[in-house]
């Protein structure tokens, strides 16, 4: 085991930040892969909402949600994110996928640039899939997906980049790459029983340089954000 990062990155969700002993080691770029559904963008909010309540500068950037789209969910939990947006806290960037060649541009020249200037300690990207899927070959979104995992590390925030996963394996991503490129990946899923009943679980796969558990815990995605139950077992 490598030397213990000393300062960790509360995501927000409490179980979860038991389970990594503590949070995310701040810098790291880290996935949360996920079927849809099972509250990835959800996550990513209340990731972003933990750092505002704690002082910290944050960039939510989307290819799915605009502004106001991403307001209006964080009411229904209770965030309220205009507030940090007026205070110059908070930006929200809308990536434009049906103009590939534009947000292409963007992601290389312009974003790294804002992203640094903004001096933001916590970013979020919803979904690093369809960023993917702008990219012709398998080389150029390994390319753009190592180069923007580098840069982001260059600005000393903590990323969580949401990806989706394959219909026929739900514990691999889309194109099987962000798992490799970013320093941990924390697994959504649903898990059905004989009878039909659904329920949610999380697993922390990898989390580089920390000690973290292994284990599958349910949780319930509530008026008040995303709950991880840490008793009981997952059927």
């Amino acid at each position: 085991m490598e030397n213990q990062p000393k300062e960790r990155i509360k995501t927000g969700i409490e179980g979860l930040d038991q389970m990594l002993r503590g949070g995310v080691p701040k810098g790291h770029v880290f996935t949360v892969m996920g079927a849809f559904g099972t509250g990835k963008t959800t996550f990513s909010l209340q990731y972003i909402w933990e750092g505002l309540q704690k002082g910290e500068s944050g960039i939510f950037i989307s290819l799915e949600e605009d502004k106001d789209a991403m307001i209006e969910t964080g009411l229904s939990y209770g965030w309220d994110f205009q507030e940090y947006l007026d205070q110059g806290k908070l930006a929200v960037e809308k990536l434009r996928p049906e103009d590939a060649e534009a947000t292409i541009k963007r992601i290389k020249s312009d974003l790294p640039r804002f992203i640094k200037d903004f001096g933001a300690e916590r970013i979020a990207l919803d979904s690093i899939s369809l960023m993917n899927m702008m990219m012709d070959t398998p080389q150029q979104k390994r390319d753009q997906l190592f180069a923007l995992s580098e840069m982001i590390k260059e600005t000393g925030a903590t990323a969580l980049l949401t990806a989706e996963v394959k219909d026929d394996n739900p514990e691999s991503s889309r194109d099987g790459l962000i798992e490799y490129t970013a320093d941990g990946v924390i697994l959504l899923r649903y898990n059905q029983n004989e009878s039909g009943e659904v329920q949610l679980s999380i697993q922390v796969k990898k989390m580089r340089r920390i000690e973290h558990s292994r284990k599958i815990k349910s949780f319930d995605i509530t008026d008040s954000g995303i709950e991880v139950h840490m008793e009981g077992a997952v059927f």
